[in-house]
């Protein structure tokens, strides 16, 4: 498979509650509508946005993920959007954004609940009609991208908490996909723990310990 391309015939787990996860990955990928996957820190979130992205029509496209979680309030509208030239006192030269990067693909937006109040509203003005303004500029542009968010929390309960808004939330939950925890994959666990021996034995030139 290319860079960044998961192949989901070796992706590990034969529990049938994974295994359904895994069969809604095709559905999702028919549609151009936002999707939501929720899971627990470390259930393959992202894995499974990429196998979404992959398997549709947007494949030859790129798939850009964004790190809510990490990104600092005050830079979210210039990763996203980028800036003109001279659009602040270091802005020496014009500088895409993520969503200009992700045209004709996917975005992917990892701990979306962690979005500030400014942000969420920022994001909300381009998936009502996919256009943006770079920093800086008087003009408007348009990107045709499909979002893809990702979140270890409920984000209803965030909502009704008034702690996420829920326009937002209407715009970005159009599909779900839910990842089921470890604790319920039942011998997945045993699976999993040989296929992470091995590699790491591997790495280390040893013979597969059992």
């Amino acid at each position: 498979t290319r860079e960044g391309e998961p192949d989901l015939d070796v992706v590990i787990g034969d529990s049938p509650v994974f295994r359904q996860a895994l069969h809604k990955v095709s559905l999702l990928a028919k549609s151009k509508a936002a999707v939501v996957i929720s899971g627990e820190t470390g259930s393959g979130k992202e894995l499974l946005a990429r196998a979404i992205h992959y398997q549709s029509a947007r494949k030859s496209r790129p798939f850009i993920p964004v790190n809510c979680g990490a990104l600092p309030d005050e830079l979210f509208e210039n990763e996203l959007f980028g800036h003109i030239k001279g659009a602040y006192t270091n802005a020496s030269s014009a500088e895409k954004g993520l969503i200009a990067e992700a045209d004709g693909g996917t975005l992917f937006l990892d701990e979306v609940d962690t979005l500030s109040s400014a942000a969420q509203v920022k994001l909300l003005r381009f998936l009502q009609r996919g256009e943006y303004r770079p920093l800086g500029s008087s003009k408007s542009m348009f990107a045709d991208v499909r979002v893809i968010s990702a979140t270890n929390t409920d984000l209803a309960s965030l909502v009704d908490k008034k702690a996420f808004r829920e326009d937002l939330h209407y715009r970005l939950n159009v599909l779900s996909l839910s990842i089921p925890p470890l604790r319920q994959r039942g011998t997945d666990i045993l699976k999993l723990t040989s296929h992470f021996v091995g590699v790491y034995a591997r790495e280390q030139g040893r013979a597969t310990p059992r």
